[in-house]
């Protein structure tokens, strides 16, 4: 079976912003401040997170790894439309029927989808089966929290307590991995004005590649690698590095190399 680890990153929804808020007359930075000031109200000053309807999807990335072969990149390109990118996810989810993996998909990545789904009108008649079409997802399927067609790791291995997630940077981080390496989510949005879609892409590369790489270590544990397993998985993360030749990706396997 092929697994597909994902990542989202997004942005102000300024369009329902203005909508829902009376925005009209202000630009998406404007309108953007009035719902970051709106948050830290609802939160007591604690958050300015906007809440997940509200969110924008600008990027979906991926690794799509096989037995034959394994690949990261990021869907669509740097003009592709919400609806698009949304599409394409589904597409993948329809031609593999991959175990989904993420970081903080069940609290944030896949309620986010799901709400730009709705407002787009992506249908994924794959990712929302149950059991009445196949028999085979009434007892595992992507909606349920401790199902393994979506692997949750940060759920999963915090417990499913919520008082013992951790970020992924530092749980990449303290495996040897590179974690966040100078891009972070609180930075988005800026890129996002400053019409940086290629660094926000690169960014949401890094990441995926993050999970992927605790995902394996993650097998190792639960005894479905051996440290042989492990060892040639990571083996074969950094040759797909080397191949693409890509700055981003070099500097993440350069990173990498030099944590060991």
């Amino acid at each position: 079976m092929s697994v597909l680890v994902f990542d989202i990153e997004t942005v102000p929804d300024v369009e329902s912003g203005k909508r829902l808020y009376n925005l009209s007359s202000l630009s998406d930075k404007e309108a953007a401040e009035v719902m970051f000031t709106r948050r830290r109200q609802e939160t007591d000053g604690n958050s300015d997170f906007i809440r997940h309807h509200l969110q924008k999807i600008v990027a979906i990335s991926v690794v799509l790894s096989s037995a034959d072969k394994i690949n990261v990149w990021t869907l669509g390109d740097n003009d592709s439309s919400e609806k698009e990118i949304l599409e394409r996810f589904f597409e993948g989810i329809d031609k593999f029927t991959p175990t989904l993996v993420s970081w903080n998909g069940s609290g944030f990545d896949l309620p986010v989808i799901h709400y730009r789904s709705l407002l787009q009108g992506v249908s994924a008649p794959r990712y929302w089966e149950t059991g009445n079409d196949d028999q085979s997802f009434r007892w595992n399927n992507y909606q349920s929290r401790f199902h393994e067609r979506h692997t949750d790791l940060m759920d999963v291995i915090a417990g499913y307590q919520y008082r013992s997630v951790a970020p992924l940077t530092e749980i990449a981080s303290m495996l040897g991995f590179p974690g966040k390496m100078g891009m972070s989510g609180d930075k988005v949005w800026d890129a996002y004005l400053d019409g940086e879609i290629d660094v926000i892409r690169n960014y949401c590369e890094s990441d995926v590649l993050n999970t992927y790489l605790v995902y394996i270590r993650y097998q190792l544990i639960r005894g479905h690698f051996t440290a042989d397993t492990y060892e040639t998985e990571c083996k074969r993360v950094k040759e797909m590095l080397k191949n693409e030749k890509k700055p981003h990706l070099t500097e993440f396997l350069n990173a990498w190399s030099g944590s060991v």
